[in-house]
């Protein structure tokens, strides 16, 4: 059974993967997102999830990077974890980390998806000590309890502030909770919703690519 969700796993990050531009041009940097069921356009086309929307929002801002979706239908900071050496064998010049709303659907201590979390941005770093890492924040509905729900919610933005890396305090604003704006399971953001989430990221990812292209030698 498990090695069944292993291998799906494995077999949609390649399809994933080839689906995206190769960044292999000189003049291209990579934006890596590292994320779970809303990354990979869960019930969506794969034009219509936010990371393809990112890659039109940077071409028409005349930014020259290339948007990688490693989203994994299903993810947790565990899984992510687990695939980040494969996935750093790319180029990495930023790094939108989108995972964690799995691990708090499930219970998962607070402790430990923080602890894996650093784990990505730390392995990231070793390998690319120049990527930007951008952060996005994720939190749990009523149900899961007050202070599960308080702890969870704070383990973006400290990571965040422990990283010098850019937050999206919470990439479903605007989103969250509404239903003509995600699919009947109320979980996942339709076409017009995955816009919306799009453009969350893209107020905090944009100074960070101009930055990023600044500095490039």
């Amino acid at each position: 059974m498990i090695a069944a969700f292993l291998l799906a796993q494995f077999l949609a990050m390649q399809r994933t993967f080839a689906a995206e531009p190769l960044a292999t041009s000189s003049d291209r940097q990579t934006i890596v997102v590292l994320g779970d069921s809303l990354a990979a356009g869960y019930g969506l086309d794969l034009s219509e999830a936010f990371p393809a929307l990112l890659q039109k929002k940077a071409d028409a801002a005349g930014l020259k990077f290339s948007v990688v979706n490693a989203g994994v239908s299903g993810d947790t900071s565990a899984g992510g974890l687990r695939r980040i050496d494969w996935i750093l064998k790319r180029r990495v010049d930023v790094l939108v980390l989108e995972l964690g709303g799995n691990d708090g659907l499930r219970g998962i201590p607070v402790g430990v998806t923080r602890t894996n979390l650093q784990s990505i941005i730390d392995r990231t770093k070793q390998k690319y000590p120049q990527a930007q890492i951008v952060v996005a924040g994720m939190q749990m509905p009523p149900n899961m309890g007050a202070d599960y729900s308080a702890a969870f919610a704070k383990i973006f933005p400290d990571l965040a502030k422990a990283n010098a890396a850019a937050l999206v305090p919470f990439l479903l604003e605007g989103v969250g909770g509404k239903p003509d704006l995600n699919l009947p399971d109320m979980i996942h953001p339709t076409a017009e919703g995955q816009k919306i989430v799009a453009e969350n990221i893209w107020k905090v990812l944009k100074p960070v690519l101009e930055t990023t292209s600044a500095a490039r030698p």
